[in-house]
Protein backbone atom coordinates (compact mmCIF):
# COMPACT_ATOMS: atom_id res chain seq x y z
CA UNK A 1 0.00 0.00 0.00
CA UNK A 2 1.06 3.25 -0.93
CA UNK A 3 1.04 6.28 1.49
CA UNK A 4 1.77 10.00 0.30
CA UNK A 5 2.94 11.98 3.07
CA UNK A 6 3.77 15.92 3.95
CA UNK A 7 7.61 16.18 4.09
CA UNK A 8 8.81 19.53 5.93
CA UNK A 9 12.78 19.71 4.70
CA UNK A 10 13.34 22.51 7.63
CA UNK A 11 15.61 25.36 8.37
CA UNK A 12 19.60 25.39 9.26
CA UNK A 13 20.42 21.01 9.26
CA UNK A 14 16.92 20.10 8.55
CA UNK A 15 17.50 19.68 4.50
CA UNK A 16 20.84 17.77 5.18
CA UNK A 17 18.94 14.79 8.11
CA UNK A 18 15.89 14.70 5.86
CA UNK A 19 17.84 14.25 2.73
CA UNK A 20 19.80 11.34 4.58
CA UNK A 21 16.57 9.98 6.52
CA UNK A 22 14.72 9.82 2.97
CA UNK A 23 16.88 7.81 1.48
CA UNK A 24 16.76 5.49 4.28
CA UNK A 25 13.17 5.13 4.03
CA UNK A 26 13.84 3.99 0.11
CA UNK A 27 16.14 1.91 0.90
CA UNK A 28 13.63 -0.39 3.26
CA UNK A 29 11.14 0.12 0.49
CA UNK A 30 8.03 1.51 2.09
CA UNK A 31 6.68 2.79 -0.69
CA UNK A 32 6.18 6.47 0.33
CA UNK A 33 5.50 9.02 -1.81
CA UNK A 34 6.51 12.54 -0.71
CA UNK A 35 4.92 15.91 -1.04
CA UNK A 36 7.25 18.48 -0.22
CA UNK A 37 6.27 21.81 1.53
CA UNK A 38 7.34 24.62 2.94
CA UNK A 39 7.59 26.18 6.72
CA UNK A 40 9.61 28.11 8.51
CA UNK A 41 12.34 30.55 7.90
CA UNK A 42 12.70 28.69 4.37
CA UNK A 43 8.75 29.62 3.91
CA UNK A 44 8.72 33.20 5.43
CA UNK A 45 11.62 34.12 2.68
CA UNK A 46 10.03 32.08 -0.16
CA UNK A 47 6.35 32.62 1.07
CA UNK A 48 6.00 35.83 2.96
CA UNK A 49 4.51 33.11 5.90
CA UNK A 50 5.44 30.85 8.08
CA UNK A 51 3.54 28.57 7.87
CA UNK A 52 1.99 28.83 4.69
CA UNK A 53 -1.29 28.14 3.98
CA UNK A 54 -0.31 25.34 0.91
CA UNK A 55 1.76 23.65 3.96
CA UNK A 56 -1.37 23.13 6.12
CA UNK A 57 -3.45 21.78 3.38
CA UNK A 58 -0.87 19.21 2.73
CA UNK A 59 -0.82 18.59 6.19
CA UNK A 60 -4.51 17.79 6.32
CA UNK A 61 -4.63 16.29 3.01
CA UNK A 62 -1.93 13.51 3.34
CA UNK A 63 -2.84 13.42 7.60
CA UNK A 64 0.79 12.45 8.01
CA UNK A 65 4.35 14.72 7.72
CA UNK A 66 7.15 13.96 8.60
CA UNK A 67 9.52 17.48 9.45
CA UNK A 68 12.65 18.36 10.06
CA UNK A 69 13.76 21.14 12.96
CA UNK A 70 12.17 25.00 12.05
CA UNK A 71 13.34 28.01 13.02
CA UNK A 72 10.77 30.85 14.88
CA UNK A 73 12.43 34.26 13.93
CA UNK A 74 12.67 36.48 17.72
CA UNK A 75 9.99 38.77 18.29
CA UNK A 76 7.69 38.17 15.33
CA UNK A 77 5.13 35.73 13.73
CA UNK A 78 4.13 32.55 16.25
CA UNK A 79 5.69 32.16 19.58
CA UNK A 80 6.28 28.65 18.42
CA UNK A 81 5.16 27.23 15.19
CA UNK A 82 5.42 23.20 16.66
CA UNK A 83 3.04 25.23 19.17
CA UNK A 84 1.23 26.51 16.37
CA UNK A 85 1.35 23.28 14.26
CA UNK A 86 -0.46 21.27 17.33
CA UNK A 87 -2.82 23.64 18.05
CA UNK A 88 -3.95 23.79 14.31
CA UNK A 89 -4.61 20.17 13.80
CA UNK A 90 -5.32 19.38 17.38
CA UNK A 91 -2.03 17.00 17.79
CA UNK A 92 -2.62 16.51 21.57
CA UNK A 93 -0.43 13.45 22.14
CA UNK A 94 3.38 13.81 22.16
CA UNK A 95 5.42 10.61 22.58
CA UNK A 96 9.01 11.09 23.41
CA UNK A 97 11.17 7.75 23.40
CA UNK A 98 13.95 7.47 25.63
CA UNK A 99 15.97 4.67 24.75
CA UNK A 100 19.78 4.08 25.37
CA UNK A 101 21.97 3.31 22.18
CA UNK A 102 25.51 1.92 22.09
CA UNK A 103 28.83 4.13 21.49
CA UNK A 104 26.91 7.03 23.20
CA UNK A 105 28.30 9.35 26.12
CA UNK A 106 25.82 8.64 28.80
CA UNK A 107 25.53 8.03 32.47
CA UNK A 108 23.43 4.96 32.16
CA UNK A 109 22.15 1.65 30.29
CA UNK A 110 19.54 0.24 28.90
CA UNK A 111 17.51 3.01 29.18
CA UNK A 112 13.87 2.24 27.98
CA UNK A 113 11.33 4.75 28.81
CA UNK A 114 8.54 6.86 26.85
CA UNK A 115 7.13 10.27 28.18
CA UNK A 116 3.49 11.09 27.07
CA UNK A 117 3.08 14.66 27.54
CA UNK A 118 -0.44 16.54 26.45
CA UNK A 119 0.21 18.73 23.80
CA UNK A 120 -2.73 21.19 23.46
CA UNK A 121 -3.15 22.72 26.70
CA UNK A 122 -1.68 24.02 29.80
CA UNK A 123 1.02 26.72 30.45
CA UNK A 124 3.08 25.47 28.02
CA UNK A 125 0.56 26.99 25.18
CA UNK A 126 0.78 30.24 26.67
CA UNK A 127 -2.67 31.59 26.75
CA UNK A 128 -3.58 34.94 28.20
CA UNK A 129 0.10 36.28 27.89
CA UNK A 130 0.23 40.04 29.34
CA UNK A 131 2.38 42.68 30.43
CA UNK A 132 1.41 45.63 32.68
CA UNK A 133 1.67 49.31 31.12
CA UNK A 134 4.88 49.93 33.62
CA UNK A 135 6.33 46.16 33.16
CA UNK A 136 6.64 45.02 36.46
CA UNK A 137 3.76 42.21 36.44
CA UNK A 138 3.66 39.76 33.87
CA UNK A 139 0.54 37.12 33.61
CA UNK A 140 -0.17 33.66 31.82
CA UNK A 141 -3.12 31.89 32.04
CA UNK A 142 -2.85 28.03 32.57
CA UNK A 143 -6.06 25.88 31.60
CA UNK A 144 -6.40 22.21 31.66
CA UNK A 145 -9.76 20.44 30.57
CA UNK A 146 -10.98 17.26 31.94
CA UNK A 147 -10.91 16.40 28.08
CA UNK A 148 -7.56 16.91 27.46
CA UNK A 149 -6.34 15.49 30.99
CA UNK A 150 -8.82 12.27 30.26
CA UNK A 151 -7.79 11.52 26.78
CA UNK A 152 -4.02 12.06 26.84
CA UNK A 153 -3.79 9.89 29.72
CA UNK A 154 -6.15 6.73 28.52
CA UNK A 155 -3.95 7.11 25.30
CA UNK A 156 -1.01 6.10 27.55
CA UNK A 157 -2.28 3.63 29.30
CA UNK A 158 -3.90 2.46 25.27
CA UNK A 159 0.00 2.86 24.64
CA UNK A 160 1.40 0.98 27.67
CA UNK A 161 -1.08 -1.67 26.74
CA UNK A 162 -0.32 -1.88 22.76
CA UNK A 163 3.60 -2.54 23.30
CA UNK A 164 3.85 -4.51 26.45
CA UNK A 165 4.12 -2.12 28.98
CA UNK A 166 3.55 -2.57 32.62
CA UNK A 167 3.53 0.57 33.90
CA UNK A 168 2.66 4.24 33.78
CA UNK A 169 3.32 7.06 35.60
CA UNK A 170 1.05 10.11 36.17
CA UNK A 171 3.17 13.38 37.25
CA UNK A 172 1.97 16.41 38.37
CA UNK A 173 1.91 19.02 41.03
CA UNK A 174 -1.61 18.69 42.23
CA UNK A 175 -0.08 19.55 46.20
CA UNK A 176 0.67 23.09 44.88
CA UNK A 177 -1.40 23.55 41.72
CA UNK A 178 -4.55 22.15 43.39
CA UNK A 179 -6.89 23.07 40.54
CA UNK A 180 -4.86 22.55 37.41
CA UNK A 181 -2.88 19.85 38.48
CA UNK A 182 -5.38 18.67 41.12
CA UNK A 183 -7.79 18.25 38.02
CA UNK A 184 -5.43 16.29 35.88
CA UNK A 185 -4.46 13.93 38.84
CA UNK A 186 -7.75 13.04 39.80
CA UNK A 187 -8.64 12.35 36.39
CA UNK A 188 -5.85 10.39 35.40
CA UNK A 189 -7.08 7.90 38.61
CA UNK A 190 -10.25 7.53 37.24
CA UNK A 191 -9.02 6.49 33.71
CA UNK A 192 -6.35 4.30 35.43
CA UNK A 193 -9.02 2.41 37.45
CA UNK A 194 -10.25 1.18 33.85
CA UNK A 195 -6.96 -0.52 33.17
CA UNK A 196 -6.04 -2.93 36.05
CA UNK A 197 -3.74 -4.89 33.69
CA UNK A 198 -1.19 -2.26 34.19
CA UNK A 199 0.29 -0.86 37.65
CA UNK A 200 -0.17 3.25 37.99
CA UNK A 201 1.66 5.44 40.52
CA UNK A 202 1.73 8.65 41.34
CA UNK A 203 5.25 11.47 41.39
CA UNK A 204 5.17 15.22 42.00
CA UNK A 205 7.15 16.62 39.48
CA UNK A 206 10.21 18.00 41.26
CA UNK A 207 10.34 13.83 42.93
CA UNK A 208 10.15 12.97 39.37
CA UNK A 209 13.12 14.72 38.11
CA UNK A 210 15.07 13.64 40.92
CA UNK A 211 14.51 10.07 40.74
CA UNK A 212 14.74 9.67 37.19
CA UNK A 213 17.88 11.12 37.55
CA UNK A 214 19.23 8.77 40.73
CA UNK A 215 17.42 5.78 39.46
CA UNK A 216 15.66 5.72 35.83
CA UNK A 217 15.23 2.31 35.26
CA UNK A 218 12.14 2.14 37.59
CA UNK A 219 10.03 4.21 34.97
CA UNK A 220 8.25 2.81 32.29
CA UNK A 221 5.89 4.95 30.53
CA UNK A 222 5.32 8.33 31.97
CA UNK A 223 2.31 10.56 31.54
CA UNK A 224 1.85 14.22 32.49
CA UNK A 225 0.99 17.74 30.99
CA UNK A 226 2.36 20.09 28.48
CA UNK A 227 4.98 21.96 30.42
CA UNK A 228 6.19 19.26 33.08
CA UNK A 229 6.08 16.78 29.58
CA UNK A 230 8.80 19.85 28.28
CA UNK A 231 10.69 19.55 30.78
CA UNK A 232 11.32 15.81 31.77
CA UNK A 233 11.35 14.85 27.69
CA UNK A 234 14.46 16.58 27.75
CA UNK A 235 15.97 15.21 30.78
CA UNK A 236 14.75 11.79 29.69
CA UNK A 237 16.99 12.27 26.29
CA UNK A 238 19.95 13.87 28.51
CA UNK A 239 20.02 10.17 30.24
CA UNK A 240 20.41 8.23 26.88
CA UNK A 241 22.86 10.70 25.35
CA UNK A 242 21.44 13.86 24.03
CA UNK A 243 18.49 14.99 21.50
CA UNK A 244 20.72 13.73 18.79
CA UNK A 245 18.74 10.75 19.72
CA UNK A 246 15.50 12.23 20.50
CA UNK A 247 12.73 11.63 18.47
CA UNK A 248 8.99 12.92 18.76
CA UNK A 249 5.55 12.15 17.73
CA UNK A 250 2.55 14.61 17.67
CA UNK A 251 -0.36 12.35 17.27
CA UNK A 252 -4.10 13.72 16.61
CA UNK A 253 -7.55 12.09 15.66
CA UNK A 254 -6.88 13.32 12.27
CA UNK A 255 -3.57 13.74 11.44
CA UNK A 256 0.37 12.87 13.15
CA UNK A 257 3.59 14.98 12.80
CA UNK A 258 6.70 13.48 13.16
CA UNK A 259 9.88 14.66 13.92
CA UNK A 260 13.50 15.09 15.30
CA UNK A 261 13.05 17.51 18.55
CA UNK A 262 16.23 18.96 18.44
CA UNK A 263 16.44 22.08 17.05
CA UNK A 264 17.81 23.35 13.83
CA UNK A 265 21.76 23.87 14.84
CA UNK A 266 22.70 26.80 12.17
CA UNK A 267 26.00 26.65 13.26
CA UNK A 268 26.80 23.45 11.79
CA UNK A 269 24.09 23.78 8.74
CA UNK A 270 26.06 23.04 5.54
CA UNK A 271 28.71 21.28 7.25
CA UNK A 272 27.87 17.60 6.49
CA UNK A 273 28.19 16.42 9.95
CA UNK A 274 24.47 16.66 11.39
CA UNK A 275 23.65 13.57 13.57
CA UNK A 276 20.23 12.16 11.35
CA UNK A 277 19.63 9.66 13.75
CA UNK A 278 16.52 11.70 15.87
CA UNK A 279 14.81 12.38 12.59
CA UNK A 280 15.48 8.64 11.46
CA UNK A 281 13.96 7.66 15.03
CA UNK A 282 10.80 9.58 14.27
CA UNK A 283 10.84 8.17 11.06
CA UNK A 284 10.11 4.92 12.96
CA UNK A 285 7.77 6.34 14.67
CA UNK A 286 5.79 6.91 11.63
CA UNK A 287 6.18 3.37 10.46
CA UNK A 288 5.09 2.10 13.41
CA UNK A 289 1.95 4.62 12.97
CA UNK A 290 1.53 3.18 9.81
CA UNK A 291 1.65 -0.46 10.83
CA UNK A 292 4.82 -0.85 8.93
CA UNK A 293 5.74 -2.74 12.35
CA UNK A 294 8.01 -4.61 11.06
CA UNK A 295 10.29 -2.26 8.84
CA UNK A 296 10.61 -0.08 11.37
CA UNK A 297 11.84 -2.75 13.69
CA UNK A 298 14.66 -3.47 10.63
CA UNK A 299 15.03 0.69 10.67
CA UNK A 300 16.22 0.61 14.80
CA UNK A 301 17.79 -2.58 14.91
CA UNK A 302 20.23 -1.12 11.81
CA UNK A 303 21.07 2.67 13.12
CA UNK A 304 21.89 0.60 16.52
CA UNK A 305 23.63 -1.64 14.53
CA UNK A 306 25.91 1.17 12.61
CA UNK A 307 26.29 2.59 16.14
CA UNK A 308 27.81 0.30 18.15
CA UNK A 309 30.00 -0.59 14.87
CA UNK A 310 30.77 3.58 14.72
CA UNK A 311 30.76 2.88 11.07
CA UNK A 312 30.38 5.98 9.34
CA UNK A 313 28.86 7.96 12.32
CA UNK A 314 28.86 11.77 13.31
CA UNK A 315 31.44 13.39 15.16
CA UNK A 316 28.68 13.94 18.08
CA UNK A 317 28.95 10.51 18.20
CA UNK A 318 32.49 9.94 18.31
CA UNK A 319 33.20 8.79 15.04
CA UNK A 320 34.41 11.28 11.80
CA UNK A 321 31.91 10.37 9.51
CA UNK A 322 29.17 12.72 7.71
CA UNK A 323 25.13 12.71 7.59
CA UNK A 324 25.67 10.99 4.29
CA UNK A 325 27.93 8.19 5.18
CA UNK A 326 26.09 7.57 8.58
CA UNK A 327 22.92 6.98 6.01
CA UNK A 328 24.94 4.73 3.72
CA UNK A 329 26.04 2.94 6.42
CA UNK A 330 22.57 2.00 7.74
CA UNK A 331 21.40 1.05 4.30
CA UNK A 332 24.37 -1.13 4.07
CA UNK A 333 22.45 -2.91 6.91
CA UNK A 334 18.98 -2.35 5.67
Amino acid sequence: MTHTIAVIRGDGIGPEIMDATLRVLDALQCGLQYDFVDAGMVALEKHGELLPAPTLEAIARHRVALKSPLTTPVGEGFSSINVELRKRFDLYANVRPAISFPGTKSRYENIDLITVRENTEGAYIGEGQALSADGQVATLTQKVTRRGSERIVRYAFELARSVGRKKVTVVHKANILKSTSGLFLRVAREVAAEYTDIQMNEMIVDNCCMQLVMNPHQFDVIVTTNLFGDIISDLCAGLVGGLGLAPGANIGTDAAIFEAVHGSAPDIAGKGVANPVALLLGAAQMLDHFGMVEKASRLRVAIRQTMAARDGVTPDLGGSGSTSTFADAIIRRL
